[in-house]
């Protein structure tokens, strides 16, 4: 965590710890389990060269393997490293001065305002000119940091519930999340790129007589690629939601006003049901981002395990809570 007077949750810092540790051991286990298919794969290949039989699948095994990886490890680096501009791009957002309108100088004052209680560098200062009440900040690093609000959040909230807001994604930042999530998500998606490239490799590979050797290695190289995709969807979602609600908890503190927070969250997350779907659809993306999901994955339980950001009423509970604790000290 950078040096920041951002407060730090100890129990869910230990609970990310956790996700991140049991994201490690299936990293592992992908590669052992990758390792044996090979070897056995190569053991098999070499006893029906023995007896007799023609060459081997028309898709190397190995190639791949090597092509997920390189693929994936791009797909991180180009995440982690261009992270702000994707999201600006992504968003329509752009950066503005104080002197540029009334918002931009009300969206600045916030944020000096923040970064002075935070004792942080400044980020950039951006708008998004969606209606759709939403703010969100990004950046592998303070130099590279922005912080966007959306202009439907400008209009939906007053200055003290949109400063918890952008204390809230400004904690993101001291807290590297951009860092932890790409980390996290690089075994996802190096999983998901194996499940494509081995079906497609078994779907266009032929149907020539020695298909069938092919399918010993390709097909139980998609089932472990298609488990650890899930195991590990599921747990990088689970860490998305540990990191928002130590965004709440860091931003309420910062602030010491989690009411606020807690009546931006009320507001928000009610204006955004009014919002046409197909509206909230294009801004899906930037879910992970977002100080509320753009589109709710739904109140039950199956929903809230698939869901990015904790539900509304967990983090209303947390924010009552952390209220209470200052109001007895």
């Amino acid at each position: 965590m950078a040096r920041t007077r951002y407060a730090s949750d100890p129990g869910l810092i230990a609970r990310m710890g956790a996700t991140m540790f049991l994201l490690g051991v299936v990293f592992v286990g992908f590669g052992v389990g990758l390792a044996y298919l090979i070897l056995y794969g190569g053991h098999l290949y070499s006893s029906y060269h023995n007896g007799g039989g023609g060459g081997g699948g028309s898709v190397s095994d190995g190639a791949i393997i090597a092509l997920a990886a390189i693929i994936g490890i791009g797909s991180a680096l180009a995440s982690y490293w261009w992270s702000d501009k994707i999201a600006l791009a992504t968003s329509r957002a752009r950066l503005v001065r104080p002197n540029d309108s009334r918002d931009a100088e009300r969206l600045h004052g916030i944020i000096d305002r923040i970064c002075a209680m935070a004792d942080m560098p400044k980020p950039r200062v951006a708008i998004a000119p969606t209606q759709m009440p939403n703010a969100f900040a990004t950046g592998r690093n303070s130099k590279t940091a922005v912080v966007c609000a959306t202009q439907g959040i400008l209009d939906r909230l007053d200055n003290e519930e949109l400063e918890g807001v952008l204390a809230h994604e400004m904690s993101h930042v001291a807290h590297k999340d951009v860092a932890v999530m790409t980390i996290a998500s690089f075994l996802g998606i190096i999983a998901a790129l194996m499940v494509r490239f081995a079906f497609y490799s078994e779907l266009f590979g032929g149907r020539g007589r020695n298909n069938n050797q092919a399918a010993l290695l390709i097909i139980p190289i998609m089932v472990l690629s298609v488990v650890v995709y899930c195991v590990s969807f599921l747990l990088i979602r689970m860490l998305s939601r540990y990191r928002e609600l130590a965004a709440d908890r860091s931003g309420a503190l910062l602030t010491g006003q989690p009411s606020k927070l807690a009546s931006a969250l009320v507001k928000v997350t009610g204006d955004m049901a009014r919002i046409p779907t197909r509206d909230l659809r294009r801004q899906e993306a930037l879910n992970t981002f977002y100080f509320t999901p753009a589109l709710r994955q739904g109140d039950n339980h199956l929903g809230a395990i698939f869901s990015t950001h904790p539900s509304l009423q967990k983090r209303l509970a947390q924010l009552e809570k952390i209220q209470r604790q200052l109001g007895s000290q």
